[in-house]
């Protein structure tokens, strides 16, 4: 598609409500595919989303085209996300206190390779300064190099995060259950962190 002027937009607090269904619904269509194949759930959704609304020093970084809501990326304090992140930092003997925390970054997919993800990264690190935390992290799902439901072609973006200052915290990830395209129950996912000093 042609390029377009997005625009970015860093929300807090109650500015976020009227953006629920749309950011739902971008949350559901994009983790459907590779690497998360995630069903998602639009009540679901919003009530997991409107913790970010309702969560002192937590922000959505909303990108549009023109009126529509075609991306979003999620920030807040590791203190008040969520406990299996805390813990697992905790474990590692790192201080939850000095991360913030990345949550999703999605993006419909013909707006890809537009710069939006090196957007949120930066609107999400301004954020994280102005809340004082030194470090940002975030975690990606592991999934088997020989997974046959990988696409052909597909990059991950391990390149991309290093660019951005990101790297790996060896043995240190969580594990969260989602329900996947086509099964009938939720099963374990683990995901490993990656993270950077501001």
């Amino acid at each position: 598609m042609p390029t377009v002027h997005l625009t970015f937009e860093t929300l807090s607090g109650p500015a976020l409500h009227p953006l629920l269904p749309a950011l739902a619904g971008l949350r559901i269509a994009v983790f459907a595919e590779w690497p998360y194949l995630y069903e998602g759930d639009a009540a679901y959704e919003q009530t997991y989303l409107r913790a970010y609304a309702d969560a002192p020093g937590a922000a959505v970084v909303v990108c549009r085209d023109g009126d529509r809501v075609v991306g979003a990326a999620t920030c807040e304090p590791m203190t008040q996300g969520h406990a299996p992140v805390r813990e697992a930092f905790a474990a590692a003997g790192l201080d939850p206190a000095r991360y913030c925390y990345f949550g999703e970054s999605v993006l419909l997919r013909e707006y890809r390779g537009q710069g939006a993800g090196v957007r949120f990264f930066a609107e999400r690190e301004a954020h994280a300064r102005r809340l004082g935390l030194p470090h940002a992290t975030f975690c990606g799902v592991d999934r088997a190099a020989d997974d046959p439901r990988r696409p052909p072609g597909h990059v991950p973006l391990d390149a991309f995060w290093r660019k951005r200052g990101y790297q790996p915290l060896p043995g240190l990830g969580v594990t969260f259950s989602w329900k996947e395209i086509g099964d009938t129950a939720e099963t374990p996912h683990r995901l490993s962190f990656w993270a950077k000093a501001l």
